[in-house]
Parts: C-alpha cells; structure tokens; sequence
C-alpha cells in the first residue's frame, strides 16, 4: 500500500503495525478528540429515516442555518462533500488566472487542485520560523492577473495570520483563495477569519470544513463563501447532491452546539500548551508555537523512521512531513488530544528516540 499524503490513513498504518486499525491511536488527522458532539449524534439519528428521499440539490436549509450562523446572505454560502470537494472547483477557477501564487510549505492537496486544471503555479517559499508578515513574503507588485491560494490558520505549521496582514493581497490579486479549514478551533474573539469580509471584496472566497471541529471526517461536510457568481459557477460544474442527508442533518445540529463549541475551546488552549511544553523535554524535538489542534515539531531523528517504529511497537500513527518536500523528513506532526493519549504518545516516542541513540 502506497505512502498516504494525508493524515488518518489508518488500513495504511494498521499493514505496517500488524493489528486492526481499531488498536491505533491516531495523531495524525486533526480531529477534535472531544467529538462528534452528542447533538450530531442524536441529529443523524433522526435523519436515518430520510434516506428514502433525495436530498434538497440547492441545500436551502443547511444553506439559511449557515447563513444565520455567519450573517451571511444564502446565495453566497454553497454547502460540499467536504472541503476538499470544493478545493476542486477552486482549483478550476484559480486557473483562470496567468498564474496562481501558493506559498510552501503548504498542503498537498493544492497542487493537485491546480494541476488537475493545468493552473500555472508559481511557489513562494515560506520561512516557518521567520516572523515575517505576508506582505514581505509577498511584496506589492502587479497581481491583476494573477490569484493567491493560502490558508489561514497555516497547515502545517498552524501559525495564524491576522487580518490585516491579508487584507492589502486581496486589493492586489484578481481571485484570493483562502482556505479556512482550522479556524473553527479559534474563540471568536481570537478568529482572524475574513468571512466578514467576502460581500466587500468580490474577488475572495473562503473555504471551510465542518468535519475536523465537530469530529466528522468520515461523513465529509464543508462549505464555501464567495460571489453568488462563482458559485452558482461551481454548483454548473459539480455533479448533483453531493452532501447526503446525514451530513446536511449533522452540519445543521453542529452549527447550532454552543455549549460543544465552548468546551472545544476550552479544552484547546490548556491541552496544546501541555502537550508543547512535554514534547520540548523529549532530546532532539523542538515543537513550533501555533493556534490551533495540531503540532508541527522538528525532530533531529528521521520522522518516517519514528512513525514506523511508533507503529509497530506502540500502535501509534503520526504524520510525517514527506508530503511537504520543503520540510521531508526532519519533521512530523502531531494533533492535540486528550491527556491520557498525550501520555502514551510522550512514552513511546521516548522509548523510540532513546533507542535510537
């Protein structure tokens, strides 16, 4: 079985620790481990017995509670299978564009968007322990045909952005991508989301997910906010219903989950900080300050060689950085769990490491 680009390939990791993918315990998808919330659980309960019927194709009313949740009109929210469904059409309308800017290190995913529609990508590397703002990593010059595909919160790192520092590239750029899949994990006080931003800048489109908050990615659930004009635009190109009934039934319960949202967040803040500061007494790990539910940690061990031997000794599956080429395999990442894993994530990587020296 190939090497996966993802994280939470768990058939993959489970052929290389020689147990059922039930015994691992998964650092490598960055799910919220608090999830899914009992709200969604009972939701999709209830919606079991509408299976019988095809689901709404114009998703009015996942489309009207995401509208009262964001205070965003209807017709600029289109629900899809996931957020990297809707990558997918970004990639198509980013190619329109002379060439797309992608800063690196960045996720796969967005070359293989872009190259699905022969987008010309131009790669801006990315200093990950640089403090530089963006409008230094990419500085004002003539942008009008070009488009810029980022994230925010930054996978891998989870640096966080600040609005500001985005908001002089969206009078530059013709179309700005801006792929929010993490910044559910921040308090509305802490967000730097742009979503208030979209009906004043036409040319910016959002994308986020609601599987990794609420615990969910194997239902695949995310939305986009932009135009009405690129999306209808989406909606002509994409086969129809592509968001099942279950996960219109769970988005809609999830959204409406205060009292699970907080909990999130308060558990977030303490638990990454703990786990941070345990990883930097391991010797030859250096874990990077971020905000949210992952870490990216620079090790002085090759990261492929820990995660097969965490695998096989420990049943534990983190996520090498081979995917990113810019960081190959100097480093791994983990996600932000409970304390008990924490734990016996620490053990074994000090069992593993102290092994190898």
């Amino acid at each position: 079985m190939n090497q996966p680009n993802h994280g939470g390939n768990l058939a993959w990791a489970a052929e290389i620790a020689g147990c059922p993918a039930s015994s691992l315990l998964d650092f490598s998808a960055s799910i919220n481990p608090l999830g899914p919330p009992s709200s969604v659980i009972n939701a999709l309960q209830a919606a079991l017995i509408q299976l019988r019927n095809y689901p709404d194709p114009n998703y009015c009313s996942l489309r009207s509670h995401l509208s009262n949740f964001h205070d965003i009109p209807g017709d600029w929210i289109l629900p899809g299978n996931g957020s990297a469904e809707l990558l997918t059409w970004a990639g198509r309308e980013l190619a329109n564009a002379n060439e797309t800017i992608l800063l690196t290190p960045g996720f796969a995913d967005y070359y293989r968007a872009l190259t699905a529609f022969s987008a010309k990508i131009k790669a801006i590397s990315f200093d990950i322990f640089s403090q530089n703002i963006l409008t230094q990593i990419i500085p004002p010059a003539d942008y009008s045909q070009t488009s810029l595909l980022l994230n925010n919160p930054h996978n891998p790192t989870g640096r966080l952005f600040r609005k500001s520092e985005i908001l002089p590239l969206l009078d530059q750029f013709s179309l700005v991508v801006v792929d929010e899949a993490f910044m559910d994990f921040l308090p509305p006080e802490k967000s730097e989301s742009l979503l208030g931003l979209v009906e004043k800048y036409p040319n910016l489109i959002i994308l986020r997910s609601l599987t990794k908050f609420y615990s969910l990615p194997g239902l695949r659930l995310g939305y986009a906010i932009g135009h009405p004009d690129y999306l209808q635009r989406w909606q002509a190109w994409r086969d129809p219903w592509p968001v099942n009934i279950l996960a219109e039934a769970a988005a809609i319960a999830g959204i409406e989950d205060h009292v699970f949202q907080q909990q999130t967040w308060n558990w977030l803040k303490s638990a990454r900080l703990q786990l941070a500061e345990s990883l930097t007494q391991i010797p030859g790990l250096s874990p990077l300050s971020g905000a949210v539910n992952f870490i990216l940690v620079k090790t002085n061990f090759p990261s492929s060689q820990l995660q097969k031997q965490l695998l096989i000794n420990h049943q534990l599956l983190i996520r090498d950085c081979l995917s990113f080429p810019e960081l190959g395999d100097r480093f791994f990442r983990v996600a932000v769990r409970t304390e008990a894993d924490h734990q016996r994530l620490l053990q074994g990587l000090t069992e593993v490491i102290k092994a190898q020296t």
